[in-house]
């Protein structure tokens, strides 16, 4: 966690770009980006200038011998009026170059440079913020990558672009729930930001200390392990420089219309998928890959990213997607098909009900996260439901700090489904065998299942009430009598 004193550092460095009139949050972090990723090559470069010095050898660099002019530890001392032109005129050419050229430690993060504009409209506002994020202390990378994330906090606190951002502790939650490996090869169809890969990747150095220790195993993490796609170059690079914060050399973070090109490249490569896809849109018939319409004959997006999840999953893969809850329930033929596809053809895991208010303030649909593992033969013997009423935030549009959080419990009985068999169904979380779900037409959403306890009544005997309707009629006439008495 980063201190408050990092944190006014970064809010003062937003308030700069706010009085100087840049006011989309998407954009303030966007050329935060870039010159954190100019910084980040020269850091690059000093360091291997330092090891040629130290045992010969080439320096290896993307700045030349007459581009010094161009480095961060230049830039930073010139005057605010020739950084400016400098930085307009040179360094973001330069940069967008870059994503021309093969090889090369930052060639993945190069690659999405190409169309970076810079939009800071003043030379003082460039000089305030290069002296301010000069300042951050970018050299320990736990540092690097909590700075970053409480500035794509600043997104959603913004209150625009909130669609990008799934809630921390949830991701968090379907990442222990999946519990990524050392040889994993992970994907997100949709990644935004790349908020599961960052926590995937956060997961598993925490899980597994002695991963990065082997030479092999420290080559698929940073090279191989990590997959996310996206259609938006803004996210692509602001992903990109999430991952490279987090501590990530290369991740593959590339440009993708994931439901218009399908899984034909990339069918049966991963081991995990991790989505929080779009679900609020449909695409034509036309423009929505094949391998995908053969799966499912449908235009519904949440559909079909559910058939890609599938399709790009090998054998024995697992994963973790977060989905409306219209595609537990949903009567079309698409919709039934998956759903009989996921539980008789694969192995249905678990289904975790989220509360409505989880996506607050910038949607309040109704959402689950739908577990499960690739098969191709079956295997649903049990699925596991539970049903998250509270998860450490208030539900309304202001998302506080409660102390109702179902979340740990939820972990907890996951890590011992066995001990589930002994609940009923009139308890928050329970186990459904495949004959139920079959006979209930694949219905998966928990309502279905779940079992109501009434409070008992105690019913009276109707002569009982009848007689004390008399008695109180009888004192109510007396009443009656004597206030007529005391009256005349």
């Amino acid at each position: 966690m980063i201190t408050g004193e990092l944190k006014s550092r970064i809010d003062r460095v937003w308030d700069a770009f706010w009085s100087g009139g840049i006011s989309n949050p998407l954009e303030v972090v966007e050329q935060i980006t870039y010159l954190l990723f100019l910084r980040r090559l020269d850091d690059l470069q000093t360091l291997s200038e330092r090891k040629a010095r130290v045992a010969g050898g080439p320096v290896e660099g993307v700045f030349g011998d007459h581009q010094d002019h161009l480095r961060w530890n230049k830039l930073k001392h010139d005057p605010p009026q020739v950084m400016f032109d400098t930085v307009a005129g040179q360094v973001f050419p330069f940069l967008q170059s870059l994503g021309a050229r093969a090889g090369g430690e930052e060639s993945a993060y190069a690659e999405h440079m190409r169309d970076a504009r810079f939009t800071i409209p003043t030379p003082a506002l460039l000089g305030k913020v290069v002296d301010m994020l000069d300042r951050l202390p970018l050299d320990q990378r736990d540092v690097n990558g909590d700075l970053y994330e409480y500035l794509l906090s600043k997104i959603a606190s913004a209150g625009v672009n909130g669609q990008f951002r799934t809630p921390r502790h949830i991701i968090e939650l379907m990442v222990a729930m999946t519990d990524p490996k050392p040889g994993d090869v992970i994907c997100d169809p949709a990644c935004g930001t790349a908020g599961f890969l960052v926590a995937a990747s956060e997961h598993v150095r925490a899980q597994h200390p002695d991963a990065l220790l082997d030479a092999r195993r420290r080559e698929h993490f940073h090279r191989s392990m990590f997959h996310g796609y996206d259609f938006d170059s803004t996210m692509l690079r602001i992903g990109s420089m999430n991952m490279l914060m987090h501590g990530v050399e290369s991740p593959d973070i590339r440009y993708r219309d994931s439901l218009s090109e399908g899984a034909s490249g990339d069918a049966a490569r991963y081991t995990l998928i991790l989505a929080n896809p779009p679900f609020a849109g449909s695409l034509d018939y036309e423009s929505t890959s094949k391998d995908l319409q053969d799966v499912a004959k449908t235009r519904k997006t949440e559909l079909l990213f559910l058939a890609l999840s599938l399709k790009l999953l090998k054998p024995g893969g697992r994963a973790a997607v977060i989905v409306p809850d219209g595609v537990l329930f949903g009567s079309t033929k698409a919709h039934k098909t998956l759903r009989k596809m996921l539980v008789e053809e694969q192995k249905l895991d678990a289904v975790v009900k989220l509360p409505s208010g989880v996506f607050k303030p910038y949607a309040g649909v109704s959402t689950a996260i739908l577990l499960f593992t690739k098969t191709d033969s079956g295997g649903t013997d049990d699925v596991w439901f539970y049903d998250v009423t509270a998860d450490g935030f208030s539900l309304d549009d202001k998302r506080q700090p409660t102390d109702a959080d179902d979340l740990p419990d939820l972990l907890a009985r996951w890590r011992d489904l066995a001990a589930e068999k002994e609940r009923t169904r009139t308890d928050q979380s329970f186990l459904v065998p495949l004959a139920d779900i079959v006979a209930h037409d694949y219905d998966l959403s928990i309502n279905r299942y779940k079992e109501i306890v009434h409070d008992e009544v105690d019913h009276r005997d109707p002569l009982d009430i009848i007689g004390d309707i008399e008695q109180l009629e009888t004192e109510i006439s007396a009443g009656l009598a004597e206030l007529k008495e005391m009256l005349t």
